[in-house]
């Protein structure tokens, strides 16, 4: 089977796993702290397998730039602002499904980038993605042990911030860096990371990181297993413009993230949660079915 084929499907089931591991990591490490761990080790591996590879760099300084700009928002903004959510009492389960807008902010946002009008169902679609997400963490919001409010709401939405900026990355990476390497590329992106998260880790934390086989053990499936071989995967799709089917298959990550939290961290699956879930799915099937269509019928 080719890499086409398999790459979509190989992207949700590791992509999915990176709520697990910020939930994991967040009991050995702050957050930003983590964070600009990752992003280093990510550099410096992307980095020797470019000099070993031979890849080529950007001949252009506005190539490095756009490069290191669209890392902040790639994965700077985004993993530091979904890190933090979760480490400050957002369920990984929850978290998951709120990934599940990518799809439906890209589609929001595609009529101002690239001209797109959406149609009568995508916007059905949009409108029953969002109403799913509120019915999944409703529990959360007026949980009775939540006396405060806003301790709920701040952290739900910077992680909903967190999933606008993951989105806007893709956009740009796809409109601005459709040519190069991408091991380069790749490495100037956790560059630009890394100049996000390491002031925000020496500002707001005191650098913890306990340094236990649990907290090394996350620390390397998040450099190997997520910035190389999920990071890596997103990339390739981007550049192969199979956006539209990572999209239509990032419907499975919130049930996938949510059965994954219940195994590692115990975290129901309430009834809210699974007609939220069902909900989102239906929402960005709906929303991307047009665009899955369109690229079959290109083939």
């Amino acid at each position: 089977m080719s890499l086409d084929r398999l790459a979509p499907a190989l992207f949700v089931l590791l992509w999915s796993t990176g709520w697990v591991v910020a939930k994991y990591a967040a009991l050995h490490s702050e957050p930003f702290t983590f964070l600009s761990i990752r992003y280093a080790l990510s550099a410096l591996a992307f980095l020797v397998l470019c000099l070993l590879m031979r890849a080529q760099w950007p001949t252009s300084w506005a190539t490095w730039l756009r490069a290191i700009y669209s890392g902040f928002f790639l994965h700077g903004f985004y993993l530091a602002g979904l890190w933090w959510a979760i480490a400050n009492g957002v369920p990984a389960g929850i978290s998951g499904i709120i990934a599940a807008l990518q799809p439906l902010l890209t589609a929001m946002a595609a009529p101002f980038l690239v001209g797109e009008r959406l149609q009568q169902t995508q916007k059905l679609g949009l409108g029953l993605g969002f109403i799913g997400i509120a019915i999944a963490i409703s529990p959360k919001l007026f949980d009775p042990a939540t006396a405060d409010l806003s301790h709920a709401a701040l952290p739900l939405a910077i992680n909903l911030i967190a999933m606008g900026s993951v989105t806007y990355g893709t956009l740009y990476q796809k409109k601005h860096l459709q040519s190069g390497d991408l091991r380069s590329i790749a490495t100037l992106q956790y560059v630009g990371a890394l100049i996000l998260t390491l002031p925000l880790s020496l500002i707001f934390e005191n650098q913890h990181f306990d340094g236990t086989a649990q907290a090394c053990g996350a620390l390397l499936w998040s450099v190997f297993g997520l910035s190389m071989g999920g990071v890596g995967l997103l990339l390739y799709l981007i550049r192969r413009g199979q956006v539209s089917r990572a999209a239509s298959l990032i419907y499975l990550m919130p049930p996938a993230v949510a059965l994954e939290a219940f195994v590692a961290f115990g975290e129901l699956l309430t009834l809210p949660l699974i007609i939220g879930t069902a909900i989102v799915v239906m929402g960005v099937y709906m929303t991307n079915r047009r665009v899955v269509q369109q690229a079959q019928a290109s083939v």
